[in-house]
């Protein structure tokens, strides 16, 4: 039986955590309890949602945490413009991050795609 730990989605949204937390600990000591807490919180959140819907019985149930996953990504796309604002982050760091939100956003739906179809 394949488990979370198998899809490629989530070993890179764990790859992207890690390197979260490398560049929030650069980030101004005033802003742990603000941005640093809250950009780690929604990357914690996009592999751990993965793995939730993944141990689901039911395709429906995985959908709606890859759903919610999707929402983190556009969540810490938020935060992070905000802290590239705020010069926590330089241009060509917030543009490689960006890129791999994407590449994770563009897997969580080409997986929703399949287990749609997969489904129907």
């Amino acid at each position: 039986m394949r488990t979370h730990k198998d899809l490629d989605v989530w070993k890179n949204s764990i790859d992207f955590v890690t390197e979260i937390y490398k560049l929030t600990n650069k980030f101004p000591k005033s802003e742990f309890y603000g941005l640093t807490n809250q950009i780690r919180r929604s990357a914690v959140s996009i592999p751990s949602n993965i793995a939730e819907g993944a141990g689901r019985a039911h395709n429906k149930e995985f959908i709606q945490f890859l759903n919610i996953s999707l929402g983190s990504i556009s969540e810490i796309e938020t935060q992070l413009t905000i802290s590239k604002n705020l010069g926590f982050i330089d241009t060509d760091n917030f543009d490689i991050f960006l890129n791999k939100l994407n590449l994770i956003r563009s897997q969580i739906v080409g997986l929703i795609k399949y287990l749609k179809n997969k489904s129907s």
